[in-house]
């Protein structure tokens, strides 16, 4: 038995944090938690008490959110040399947290038609869309990734933002997101953990 147990669905959010743990290349073991009574009771809230996936726990701690495991995972196992070093810090804690907070607020309030007037914008984080994703495309589009020529744990948050939002129509297609898009999702650690969450996908009749 493995020290390291993730708690996930595979139609969650879960899915970025299996991407971080392929490419950290460390053994896990998956317990899928079901929608519905088993994610919001015990004993999975005394894992997360919000009821939602996904978790990680190890060694008696546990870690929910997904920039905060993706971070945890990146300092727990340097060996996979996915945290930033020195000049690379701040572009990568910059466009993580920019990607889990600013951004998706964006994208959430967007989907769910919540207009923020222009006398107001100084009230959100974003500001407005449109700046939002100018932002970020002109991020992702400066080097190959997020910090700079060497892929780093913060492009797995990023890239699956820009990745959720390019599928579900929640982000505008351009060309920056489109590149920056490909380039992350064709690594082979995204395609195995693409191909572990779709065989855990509830069968169809």
């Amino acid at each position: 038995m493995t020290e390291l147990v993730f708690y996930t669905n595979p139609q969650s959010r879960g899915r970025i944090v299996r991407r971080m743990l392929q490419e950290c290349g460390v053994p896990y073991e998956t317990r899928v938690v079901e929608y519905g009574p088993q994610m919001k009771s015990a004993p999975y809230t005394d894992i997360n008490p919000m009821g939602k996936v996904p978790a990680i726990a190890c060694k008696g701690k546990v870690v929910t959110e997904c920039a905060a495991i993706i971070a945890w995972l990146a300092e727990t196992f340097p060996q996979a040399e996915l945290a930033p070093v020195e000049e690379e810090r701040a572009d990568y804690y910059r466009w993580l947290f920019f990607a889990a907070g600013p951004l998706e607020s964006a994208i959430i309030n967007r989907a769910l038609g919540v207009e923020i007037h222009a006398d107001k914008q100084g009230f959100v984080g974003y500001g407005s869309f449109d700046l939002a994703v100018r932002t970020i495309s002109d991020a992702v589009d400066r080097y190959p990734w997020i910090t700079g020529e060497r892929f780093t744990a913060a492009d797995v948050y990023v890239g699956s933002q820009i990745g959720y939002g390019l599928m579900f129509g929640t982000l505008p297609e351009n060309e920056a997101l489109r590149n920056y898009w490909e380039r992350v999702s064709t690594r082979p650690a995204w395609q195995q953990a693409e191909e572990m969450d779709n065989a855990l996908m509830p069968k169809k009749p």
